[in-house]
């Protein structure tokens, strides 16, 4: 028995032209190779039957909504996801507020209610590990049996391995947790990015010799970002003219006491002036820890090796 109303005078979320869709759902974070897996079954589904293609996700993580204590940093913020999911080719992708409200529906009423009343679903495919609702009550079995009920088909996409291990978001922020950029790299079928405005700092690279562009990186959208551990890298910076190989201080800088943690970039044969802009670093390898240095002659002669490395790690990539 139903335990709720639907109300069928709400406005559907997609323009009714009777197609119906064919839909995923999910928190879709990091929009990694398994993932893709998923997305590219719903378009060739959608394109076969003459349907809509639609993506239904969230914002904020629910961990956040029904156990912040558990909720994990995120690989993508919201615009990311965005811009990630513009180059899938589906038609339509749904970012759902998830709300204390959202929590509280029972899987029956958020496919109802939402899923086919708002969404006009058709055929719906998931992952193979997919759970929903209230309490995460809904699995594959509960949408089969609800999709006897309400006329739609349940497709499920087995998982993606790498390495005899299904990918997963999980897996890939152990991996960045770790300063494992390669095996990171390979899950997401893309290297790890963050994006930082570049503001003033104290000009200590500038004196050193190797000038860098100081990153104030936010969470994006109110996302909680998830920020690589300490340490120097190889990465690429992606600015408005164009993309440039780099190497990275991220962390605590020890040898100079009481200055705060940053995040600098140097870019490699780089010249321009780029206050004010914003940054995409692409990362590419992890060069080594951080630690302090007796004298500044010892630092300049280490950053010159780590640019050395870094450039020859960017040429093997």
């Amino acid at each position: 028995m139903r335990e709720y109303a639907v109300d069928l005078t709400l406005p559907r979320g997609l323009p009714d032209d009777n197609r119906g869709t064919v839909v995923t759902i999910g928190t879709f974070d990091g929009v990694h190779r398994g993932h893709w897996e998923v997305l590219a079954e719903i378009r060739r589904r959608a394109e076969a039957s003459d349907r809509r293609s639609v993506l239904v996700t969230f914002h904020p993580h629910p961990l956040t909504i029904v156990r912040p204590e558990l909720a994990p940093p995120m690989l993508t913020t919201p615009l990311e996801k965005k811009e990630i999911l513009a180059e899938s080719g589906l038609d339509y992708a749904v970012f759902l507020s998830f709300t204390p409200v959202l929590a509280r529906y029972t899987p029956r009423r958020f496919v109802e209610e939402i899923l086919v009343g708002r969404i006009g679903l058709r055929e719906l495919v998931v992952g193979y590990d997919h759970h929903f609702g209230r309490g995460r009550a809904g699995d594959v079995e509960t949408l089969r049996a609800l999709g006897r009920e309400l006329d739609f088909d349940v497709d499920v996409v087995g998982p993606v391995g790498e390495k005899n291990a299904p990918i997963s978001s999980t897996r890939i922020r152990e991996a960045l947790l770790r300063g494992d950029m390669e095996s990171a790299r390979r899950g997401l079928g893309r290297p790890y990015s963050l994006r930082g405005l570049v503001v003033r700092g104290d000009q200590r690279g500038r004196a050193l010799g190797f000038p860098t562009a100081n990153l104030e990186v936010r969470g994006g959208g109110g996302g909680n970002k998830l920020i690589p551990p300490p340490g120097i890298y190889a990465v690429r910076g992606v600015l408005r003219s164009g993309t440039y190989d780099g190497a990275l201080h991220l962390g605590p800088r020890p040898t100079f006491r009481g200055s705060p943690p940053t995040i600098e970039l140097h870019l490699l044969d780089f010249h321009e002036d780029v206050y004010g802009e914003e940054v995409r670093v692409d990362f590419v390898s992890y060069l080594r820890e951080i630690r302090p240095f007796e004298s500044s002659e010892a630092l300049i002669d280490q950053i010159r090796e780590d640019v050395d490395r870094a450039r020859e790690a960017l040429l093997r990539d």
